[in-house]
């Protein structure tokens, strides 16, 4: 841990968040420009149009991918270097190649390194890969991994019936396996919303004119080259930017992310409502300390810093969708600054899903509290009560029961002397006086199957 460290992403969680360096950290951004600007020359190569730039042989492209492959934090540390005096990160990349190439049989080829790009080509498409990656290998997986916990326990718990609370006070019965489920199966759309989530790459110059390419080859179709390069990095092609790419696709995937965390901020706080109301119990953690002076605590801290850190990330996903999509004319600075902080809010939003996952593996259910609970408040079944009496077409059902129970605190026996006074069939009356709190869950259990 390094103690001097300004973000605790870096400090305190640094160990943790690993798995996110190789996609948003400076270097991971260094080395995804440099695939970039190598694959774009090579294409460059495959145009025939192009005859300036040979097409490459096997061994050359073989050469560009060992270039990239081996991208190290030398290599890194050699691009900052350059930028100290370029003060531009990225032509302080294109100077790092042309000393890399230089040293090759590509070394004719460096005058079309870059060439007729502007510099968001190469960041947006860094950007888009990046995130794509960063999607597909830690985003997603970690969410799904936070949504298999959850729904684990939906399964396991199915059956186990929950005394409802709504504006905090007693309400029908459900099961707890079934108010798990509702998390899962909204953090289940979140998920597919994100796998279906298009990510759009630009490559055409410096106002998306493709001006330059155009003055120096007039042939070559560029609008199809710049397709087809898109398409090869696995992105969709945006043809219509100005000098950058409209971050729109970011914008939405950061609000899909903050949809997500928000679902789980609202799980974090019902289960820390259960576990104040003791319907769950902690496990205990050897040497671990719930408070500097109450020895007894165990306390909910897993979904304590889950909700914190989501919290953080979404301020932060909120800014950057609010603000990503807007520049001024062809384009302003503003969006370079704030992108570099795309990998802290995933940061913020992965210690979150990570710490719920830990909190999740500590649950355990008290169902003695949880039956006691529901044995206290018999009232809740006058809903029950007073549909059958609708059912029997009484008109003022809910006001029968309402002078009954509203604000009162019943026993099962005053509310079984008042069914047995009630004109209703045999079979209704059977039914509701064999009815239980920890019974009426409806079809609860059979919504989790």
């Amino acid at each position: 841990m390094n103690l001097l460290s300004l973000s605790p992403l870096d400090g305190r969680y640094a160990a943790k968040l690993d798995p996110l360096r190789e996609f948003f950290s400076e270097f991971a951004l260094q080395k995804y420009r440099v695939a970039v600007e190598l694959k774009y020359l090579a294409a460059l190569g495959d145009e025939v149009k192009i005859q300036e730039v040979r097409k490459f042989s096997a061994a050359e492209l073989k050469l560009i991918e060992k270039i990239i492959e081996n991208f190290d934090e030398k290599d890194g540390a050699e691009i900052k270097k350059i930028e100290a005096t370029t003060n531009h990160d990225v032509k302080a990349v294109e100077y790092f190649l042309q000393q890399k190439l230089t040293k090759t049989s590509l070394k004719n080829r460096i005058p079309f390194l870059h060439f007729a790009l502007t510099s968001e080509d190469v960041n947006n498409l860094a950007t888009a890969k990046m995130t794509a990656n960063a999607l597909k290998n830690v985003i997603l997986p970690e969410l799904k991994k936070v949504h298999a916990e959850i729904l684990r326990r939906a399964k396991a718990w199915k059956k186990i019936p929950l005394l409802a609370r709504t504006h905090g006070q007693p309400a029908t019965p459900t099961t707890l396996g079934k108010e798990f489920f509702v998390f899962a199966k909204r953090l289940d759309r979140k998920i597919e919303q994100l796998k279906k989530q298009e990510i759009f790459g630009k490559l055409n110059g410096a106002t998306g004119t493709f001006a330059a390419h155009q003055i120096a080859f007039p042939e070559v179709n560029w609008e199809n080259f710049s397709r087809k390069f898109v398409r090869k990095l696995g992105l969709t092609p945006n043809l219509a930017t100005t000098q950058i790419e409209p971050h729109d696709w970011i914008a939405e995937t950061c609000d899909e992310l903050r949809g997500a965390n928000n679902i789980l901020i609202d799980f974090s706080r019902d289960v820390w409502n259960y576990i104040s109301l003791n319907y769950f119990k902690l496990k205990k953690k050897e040497g671990e300390v719930g408070s500097s002076t109450m020895p007894h605590k165990v306390n909910p801290i897993d979904f304590e810093n889950a909700e914190g850190n989501f919290g953080i990330a979404n301020s932060l996903l909120s800014f950057l969708s609010d603000k990503l999509p807007i520049s001024r004319m062809q384009r302003d600075l503003t969006d370079s600054t704030v992108l570099r902080n795309l990998g802290v809010a995933v940061g913020h939003s992965f210690l979150g899903w990570r710490s719920l996952q830990t909190g999740i593996s500590k649950l355990e259910v008290n169902k003695a509290k949880l039956l006691v609970a529901l044995r206290d408040n018999p009232e809740v079944l006058a809903e029950a009560i007073q549909t059958i009496l609708r059912k029997n077409g009484e008109p003022q059902a809910y006001e029968k029961l309402k002078k009954l129970t509203r604000g009162e605190k019943l026993s099962v026996e005053r509310i079984r002397k008042f069914v047995t006074e009630l004109k209703i069939p045999t079979a209704d009356k059977k039914r509701l006086l064999e009815l239980t709190p920890e019974k009426y869950v409806g079809i609860a259990i059979k919504l989790v199957k």
